[in-house]
């Protein structure tokens, strides 16, 4: 309350307000870090030209009400002063004046600001995690689409399984629903190249048989023909050689599954074998190497002396080709929980492009290295490939390798220890 003469009758209250009891929580102290708050430590004194420079307190003191904003001496916050004359009669005897800082409304401000902030934050939160939840959704549906893709196909180029085709209208559906049809055809084409072998076979031997029968008939014909007829019948010789051979892996492939298993002793299948092999290649030595215990392998003997009968037509072959008067060395060897067999022979040594490739259907060194092997008979590059099948059949794997001294071949497979 001030009288006409400036002067102070009557002074209450206080411009700072009081701070609350409760501490600040985490969130709220990072949000003012961000959002400035106003602060209550100022100076709330008045000055003494506070009254006297005051046009709000001049203008009540002459009838009129008014208001007005001002610094306080600090500069630290802004007050909003409002005066209102006071009547004794018709005369103004004084003016109540009334202040109050505009920290309270900047802390409204600030208070709507820093929940403005929260909920853009909230937002951009939801939003991202969205963003996060829909890439991890479909990266994870191509990466399984990958997946499938990639185990399709075995390492030996056959065709596995069929990518599941989704049902998803996006284009990562259409994309699996693409390779399933694709893979689909393939699987078809590819059974029909499987069995293209036994129907090559089953339609060429009428042909063959009509020309063998009609050549027969020709035998008694004059010396001067009987030379062509033997050359005749030896093409249809090695014709027909080449068409048992392709049939024969086919039947293999398809019969592996139907063979009964036995426990057998393969030192013994072993053995046995190579007293025929001496029979039968009466110009080749051979060297036999057995382990002094029993190798048990559960499986097919039959199908592991047919292994063991690739192996030494191979290593025989190319043996003459090389050095003659080296022996081809057959060995087994029990170790671990495996059972190794393995032949050697010396002679040309094994091109380093066919070490990879070497076991698959329908190649042959013989194609890449023309001369070597003397062997009068058709090679397809069909006998390692079924010596890979008995040995996968086993539950085994064979490798090729050349001898360290680099004059020879090594060709080994491997069995589970029964």
């Amino acid at each position: 309350v001030v009288t006409r003469e400036l002067r102070v009758l009557a002074l209450a209250g206080s411009l700072r307000r009081e701070e609350g009891g409760a501490e600040e929580t985490l969130a709220q102290r990072v949000l003012g870090l961000l959002i400035p708050r106003p602060s209550e430590d100022f100076d709330d004194a008045i000055d003494d030209d506070a009254l006297a420079a005051g046009r709000e307190i001049s203008g009540a003191l002459q009838g009129r009400p008014g208001f007005r904003l001002r610094n306080t001496p600090d500069g630290k916050a802004v007050v909003i002063s409002a005066a209102h004359p006071i009547w004794n009669g018709d005369e103004v005897a004084g003016a109540v004046v009334v202040e109050e800082s505009t920290n309270p409304i900047l802390s409204v401000r600030s208070q709507a600001l820093e929940r403005l902030l929260v909920l853009t934050l909230a937002a951009f939160a939801v939003a991202a995690a969205v963003l996060i939840w829909f890439a991890t959704r479909i990266s994870t549906r191509i990466r399984r689409l990958r997946d499938e893709a990639e185990t399709a196909i075995d390492g030996r180029g056959r065709l596995a399984h069929l990518v599941t085709a989704q049902d998803a209208g996006d284009e990562i559906g259409d994309l699996s629903r693409s390779f399933s049809a694709m893979l689909a055809k393939l699987s078809q084409h590819h059974a029909y190249l499987e069995s293209l072998a036994s129907r090559l076979s089953h339609e060429l031997r009428t042909p063959i048989a009509v020309v063998r029968s009609s050549l027969e008939n020709l035998k008694p014909a004059p010396a001067d023909a009987r030379v062509y007829i033997d050359r005749a019948e030896e093409g249809l010789k090695r014709l027909g050689t080449i068409l048992t051979r392709m049939s024969e892996a086919t039947r293999l492939e398809q019969g592996l599954a139907s063979f009964e298993r036995e426990r057998f002793d393969l030192a013994a299948v072993v053995s046995g074998c190579v007293e025929g092999y001496r029979l039968a290649y009466p110009h080749q030595a051979f060297d036999l190497a057995l382990p002094q215990k029993k190798a048990w392998v559960q499986g097919s003997p039959d199908l592991a002396a047919q292994l063991l009968d690739k192996f030494v037509a191979n290593a025989v072959d190319f043996a003459a080709a090389g050095k003659r008067g080296e022996p081809v060395r057959i060995s087994l060897s029990v170790a671990n929980g495996m059972i190794e067999l393995g032949v050697e022979n010396k002679g040309p040594p094994l091109p380093e492009e066919m070490r990879g490739k070497l076991f698959e259907s329908m190649v042959s060194v013989r194609g890449e290295r023309r001369g070597e092997g003397t062997s009068a008979e058709p090679h397809l590059g069909l006998g390692l490939y079924i010596a890979r099948l008995i040995a996968e059949f086993h539950g085994g794997d064979i490798h090729a390798r050349n001898l360290a001294s680099g004059e020879g071949v090594a060709v080994s497979a491997t069995f589970r220890s029964a």
